[in-house]
This record gives C-alpha cells, sequence and structure tokens, in this order.
C-alpha cells in the first residue's frame, strides 16, 4: 500500500534462503530419507531500509557459527540497487523428528556446513 515491502515478506525471503542453503548443503535429503534435520529455534531481522514494491531482493546467506546440536545462518538482504537492507540471524537445531530430541550435527553436515562462504 505505500510502496513498501511488508516486514512479514521479509521473512518469507529468509525462509527462502533458508531452505535454500539445506538444499545447497543436502541437510533437507537427510530429513527426507531419516527425518532428521535442522529446526528453527530462533530468528530475527534488523531493518535498515525498506524494499520498494516492485523490485527484486538478492540474499546472501552463511553461516554464523556452529556448536554441537545448534547452528546459526547469518542473512543480508540487499536491493536492486545493491544496498543493504536487512540483516537476519536464525538459530537452528539439528533435530530427530522421530525420537523428538536434539542430536548431534553429524560430521558430513558439519563439514558441508563450514565450507560455505560466510557473508559477502
Amino acid at each position: 500500500m505505500f510502496g513498501h515491502v511488508n516486514n512479514v515478506s521479509y521473512f518469507k525471503f529468509i525462509q527462502a534462503s533458508r531452505v535454500n542453503h539445506w538444499e545447497v548443503t543436502g541437510l533437507d535429503a537427510e530429513f527426507k530419507q531419516k527425518r532428521i534435520g535442522p529446526v528453527l529455534l530462533s530468528t530475527r531481522c534488523r531493518f535498515i531500509m525498506p524494499l520498494h514494491y516492485p523490485g527484486s531482493v538478492k540474499i546472501h546467506c552463511g553461516i554464523s557459527f556452529i556448536k554441537n546440536t545448534s547452528f546459526g545462518l547469518h542473512h543480508e538482504l540487499y536491493n536492486a540497487h545493491g544496498s543493504l537492507c536487512a540483516e537476519a540471524d536464525d538459530v537452528l537445531v539439528y533435530y530427530d523428528f522421530n525420537q523428538n530430541e536434539k542430536m548431534p550435527i553429524p560430521e558430513q553436515y558439519r563439514a558441508a556446513l563450514m565450507q560455505k562462504p560466510g557473508p559477502q
């Protein structure tokens, strides 16, 4: 209505970035096969400047930390002019949906997560 993207849409962009990251690292395949994978513990977004509608958004996503059972994703949202419009941080827990409990991140995924570049 005001020519800018609503704050809820930022979280939709962040969710798409998160799911894309899971696909790139193979975490989605693990879930589909074994019902084991990341679950979102928390997310937050710091709005810096508005994204305008219509327009485009580019998102950089990278690992911010890796612990025993959890890891963090950092997202940076840029407009079509390359200006940083928002930063977001997710905390994810590696989870066994069969046992309903968190579990250590398997080494193969820990290695895949560590090889991905951080925010650009």
